[in-house]
């Protein structure tokens, strides 16, 4: 078994004199292109929503806050293996790592495409959100640390190459999974329409009778038409037939990603001990007093003991739990709050291309803002995704607010440019961040460092989606309520075969929706469900603030907490821990 490792370790991918340093980063891009479809994970939302139903969700779907739980299940444990694999990435070099990565990734949608076919949730936390999780972290991390030893001249621009390619995934991950879904889609069987079919209600369940078994039954009505998987006509489907397509698309980009990932793994090389740029005159102190930046090097146990690391976590935190919760719910978001006001325009494609473009956005900007990096400082650059974060995330109820008032385009023109911007900061906080670590820690352990970070983003995948999801169900659940109070009884009855006195049940089993609502409410309603977003969007604003203190309160680290020049084993002054610094 050793013998078949060793063409992976570190000691046996050392580039040999002459070797063009940009071959490496094209594989760091495919390896950060492949895991970087974790930002596409809300296409997956509406199919596995209706695994059952197909059409639309039956009782026995899954709901779409415990679906979303499976995308911040994969970012907590990117940050955990992150933390972890930092500290071997420096032993055993960026293959081994990145192999790893490969059989994680790639494993961990088998895994669930498994449970998706079982309706084993359980089998989907398990296999995307842990394995694959562990798969996100060690693909994250090794590119990282290894292209900031090949660019020590330009170490934004190197993180901002690697980290393009994970906020470019979904730009490549969602129209792949949109082609995959509705290549093994297969409709329900549809009954016929509502008239003339006889759906009985129970205890908030709709079914009909046949040859003397209750069925559990769908019910399609217009409003739902556009948020079908694949569109069909209005009625009653059969639920439990049919197929949503998503567990052959788990299968099949189980296979795409395991083989480019490993492809690329074999691609990488590390520079030789001492290596610089061929004609590079490294800066000089006053130059690097000026940007924050340090020659020296803290070890990567003694960079828990200062406060610049929990800083930089505070703001790696709080940065990306504002975006991270928009991201896991942008497909339903855009139809929530657009799809009724705007739907000839908003419809599942027009959705699905939001997603696509909040990909090229995020890519965009990881390599735009860390460049930029370079010119303006990190401090600086954070403390303008801070500030012109907090007034675009505040400008988005406003546009909400009136598209549900007066629904014209320019609204949609409004939150899409806003949304965009947003990203740009987004990921430019991801790309820039390794950088920043360079400059108050060195680059000795910065691999290790900035592994440990990520577990800010282990916190962000559970608070983003669970704040975005806890608010809109709260603020759906009383939307739901406000709207029965002004809907005729028998109206009521009528439509969904039971009382007003049983909503709370008939909510509870997907039957009653805002939009059906709004079908039998007096005229002149408005439509509350493109402002189920605006309460998230004032609590992202506030973190950010938080954020934006925490980043003007990073200072150079003390002296006592660097290694002493030239030691052996990595002698910090001031007693800190002792280790030999990598290559």
């Amino acid at each position: 078994m050793a013998d078949l490792l060793q063409p992976l370790r570190k000691e046996n991918i050392v580039a040999k004199t002459g070797f063009n340093r940009w071959k490496v980063p094209p594989a760091a891009i495919a390896i950060h292109l492949c895991i970087g479809s974790v930002y596409s994970w809300s296409i997956f939302n509406p199919a596995l929503t209706k695994a059952i139903g197909v059409a639309a969700p039956s009782s026995t779907d899954w709901e779409l806050d415990s679906v979303v739980r499976i995308f911040s299940v994969a970012i907590v444990f990117l940050g955990l293996s992150a933390a972890f694999a930092g500290k071997w990435l420096e032993k055993v070099g960026p293959r081994m790592v990145g192999v790893v990565a490969a059989c994680c990734w790639g494993g961990g949608f088998l895994i669930g495409g498994l449970g998706i076919v079982m309706h084993q949730l359980w089998l989907l936390y398990l296999g995307y959100g842990v394995l694959g999780g562990c798969g996100l972290g060690l693909g994250y991390v090794s590119p990282v640390s290894t292209l900031i030893r090949w660019f020590p001249d330009r170490r934004g621009m190197a993180t901002g190459m690697a980290i393009m390619g994970f906020g470019g995934g979904a730009m490549i991950g969602a129209p792949l999974k949109e082609f995959f879904i509705k290549l093994y889609y297969e409709a329900p069987t549809w009954l016929g329409p509502v008239a003339d079919v006889n759906v009985i209600t129970e205890a908030g369940k709709r079914f009909v009778e046949q040859a003397g078994v209750m069925k559990e039954v769908v019910v399609v009505t217009a409003s739902d038409v556009s948020k079908m998987v694949v569109p069909g006509p209005e009625g009653v489907y059969l639920a439990g037939t049919g197929d949503a397509g998503v567990a052959g698309a788990f299968f099949t980009l189980a296979v795409i990603y395991f083989v480019v990932m490993m492809v690329a793994a074999f691609s990488f090389r590390v520079p030789q001990a001492g290596w610089v740029p061929a004609g590079w005159t490294p800066p000089t102190d006053e130059e690097l007093a000026k940007k924050m930046r340090t020659t020296k090097n803290v070890h990567i146990d003694q960079a828990l003991k200062t406060p610049q690391f929990y800083l930089l976590w505070v703001v790696l935190c709080f940065n990306v739990t504002a975006g991270i919760g928009v991201i896991g719910v942008a497909k339903t978001m855009m139809t929530d709050i657009f799809g009724s006001a705007l739907p000839l325009i908003v419809n599942g494609s027009f959705a699905a291309t939001y997603v696509m473009m909040i990909s090229v956005f995020n890519m965009c900007g990881r390599f735009f803002w860390a460049s930029m990096s370079d010119y303006l400082g990190r401090k600086m650059t954070y403390t303008i995704f801070f500030v012109l974060g907090m007034a675009l995330y505040l400008s988005i109820p406003f546009a909400a607010q009136q598209v549900s008032v007066d629904p014209v385009v320019m609204w949609l023109v409004m939150f899409y440019a806003v949304t965009m911007i947003i990203f740009t900061m987004y990921g430019g906080g991801f790309a820039t961040i390794p950088a920043y670590l360079a400059d108050i820690f060195g680059t000795a352990y910065v691999g290790g460092i900035h592994g440990r970070l990520l577990t800010a983003w282990s916190v962000a995948g559970v608070l983003g989606p669970m704040a975005i999801t806890s608010l809109r169900e709260m603020s759906l659940n009383a939307a739901v309520h406000d709207l029965a109070k002004i809907v005729d009884p028998q109206t009521f009855a009528a439509k969904f075969g039971a009382g007003v006195e049983q909503l709370d049940a008939l909510l509870a089993n997907k039957a009653v929706t805002i939009g059906k609502l709004m079908e039998i409410a007096p005229e002149g309603t408005i439509d509350p469900t493109p402002t189920l977003y605006n309460t998230t969007m004032y609590a992202m604003a506030a973190l950010l603030f938080i954020a934006l203190l925490a980043n003007l309160s990073v200072k150079p680290c003390a002296d006592r907490h660097y290694m002493e020049e030239g030691a052996k084993g990595g002698k910090a002054v001031g007693g800190g821990m002792a280790a030999q610094p990598a290559e």
